[in-house]
């Protein structure tokens, strides 16, 4: 379902697409993300600059895009965002996932996700990743557990959109635990 898909880090070169994208994902799924659109536009793209151009790359965090054929669209994205705190850099977490609605349904997420999880069991001394979902989200939820995510925690009324509160499933997966049988 992905053919054709390409997934890497995004770079400087991808900053307008990748803002672009972002705010769609913030404006049409706000429940999906800690941020919200008037603040991300507020902040602007420079925010995700020391992502984008490399500088965090030596901790271990990462931006990753799918571009889909054949003009090269950024379609999807993720990242992995590493504690800096010495006694809890065993640790990181997955920011930022959205793939566009129009991309939906075809395997980039789970592309994506699976390439933040490679990549993450490449970085030496990371043993977890983590995520929050809301638990409104079952698909997303289900693409989680499906790759190995294992919940271990609720959090009450963890985001607020426009007022009304949603509640988040924590979830984490040790970097080297195989995913669990997909069920197909």
């Amino acid at each position: 379902m992905t053919r054709g898909i390409s997934i890497r880090p995004l770079g400087p070169a991808d900053r307008d697409a990748f803002f672009a994208l972002r705010l769609r994902g913030l404006k049409a799924h706000p429940a999906a993300f800690g941020q919200s659109y008037e603040e991300a536009i507020e902040r602007g793209p420079a925010q995700h600059d020391a992502m984008l151009d490399g500088a965090r790359a030596v901790h271990g965090d990462v931006l990753l895009g799918a571009f889909s054929p054949p003009d090269g669209a950024l379609v999807g994205t993720v990242g992995l965002k590493r504690e800096t705190r010495h006694n809890e850099r065993h640790k990181g977490y997955v920011i930022g996932m959205y793939v566009a609605d129009e991309a939906a349904g075809r395997g980039i997420g789970r592309a994506l996700m699976a390439e933040l999880l490679a990549r993450a069991g490449q970085i030496d001394g990371l043993r977890q990743v983590a995520l929050l979902v809301t638990s409104s989200n079952g698909s997303a939820r289900a693409l989680y557990e499906s790759l190995g995510f294992r919940v271990y925690g609720q959090e009450p009324d963890a985001l607020c959109i426009d007022g009304a509160y949603h509640d988040a499933e924590l979830m984490v997966r040790f970097v080297h635990a195989q995913p669990a049988p997909r069920g197909e």
